[in-house]
């Protein structure tokens, strides 16, 4: 099967957001530029793992002097409107890849793959694909978005780091008493 590849230069739009009740979310990254609109599925890990490299580029950026000074101390782009309708899925997230290049940040998005290969070069045959630029201060506003969703779901146990229900939890350190 040919891969298809969405293409977001630039994208207009670069937003991760959740459906569903804590414990059972499911999370999206939703990409829009003038070429469209792709929604994807990923883990409650993933979105922490890439807002964590996102914040680490940009540390990078600012210790390394690679970005211009504007560029680091530009207002965040907030966006807190909701997911666009419809949210069809395009794909479950396997491999994200982020590259500084041209004073972007490009964003590679892959299909979760069976393959052995996760990161497959061949631009005409593998998983599909979105490639996406952004600016930093959408990367900034990506991250205080994603921090403010992941922070929503249920809280962790003070005691052994496990989310409690709304039910509360059989606390592992509580010798399996409910907490």
């Amino acid at each position: 099967m040919p891969r298809i590849i969405y293409r977001h230069q630039p994208a207009t739009r670069f937003i991760v957001s959740a459906i569903g009740e804590p414990g059972e979310r499911q999370f999206f990254i939703q990409v829009k530029s003038s070429d469209g609109l792709n929604s994807v599925t990923l883990e409650k890990t993933q979105v922490i793992a890439l807002t964590e490299r996102f914040e680490e580029l940009i540390r990078e950026l600012r210790r390394g002097k690679l970005a211009t000074a504007a560029d680091l101390s530009a207002a965040t782009v907030a966006d807190d409107l909701p997911m666009e309708l419809p949210i069809d899925e395009d794909f479950q997230v396997g491999v994200i890849s982020i590259t500084w290049e041209k004073d972007l940040v490009f964003v590679n998005i892959q299909a979760i793959s069976q393959d052995e290969d996760l990161i497959l070069d061949d631009l005409d045959s593998g998983p599909d694909l979105i490639i996406a630029t952004l600016r930093i201060d959408q990367v900034k506003g990506f991250c205080e978005r994603a921090k403010s969703i992941v922070n929503a779901g249920r809280p962790a146990c003070p005691f052994c780091g496990l989310p409690i229900d709304p039910l509360g939890h059989l606390c592992p350190r509580a010798n399996g008493y409910r907490r």
